[in-house]
């Protein structure tokens, strides 16, 4: 079931910084080569657009 698979949009207490949206940010910031500490917010245009992409494909199901 689709639902099942799906990441809420919450940190839990037990995976932390192990979320997957933090993960995704990690590996995204390193194939970018900016600074983990930015903000999404922050990207420019493109750079933006193609986190928008990762996130919605990524973040959809638990096979990222």
């Amino acid at each position: 079931m689709q639902q099942e698979n799906a990441i809420l949009n919450e940190v839990s207490d037990e995976t932390g910084q192990f979320d997957p949206r933090f993960v995704l940010w990690r590996k995204f910031c390193a194939v970018q080569g900016i600074p983990v500490a930015s903000l999404p917010a922050d990207l420019p245009g493109e750079l933006k657009e193609q986190w928008e992409k990762l996130k919605a494909g990524g973040l959809g199901s638990k096979s990222e």
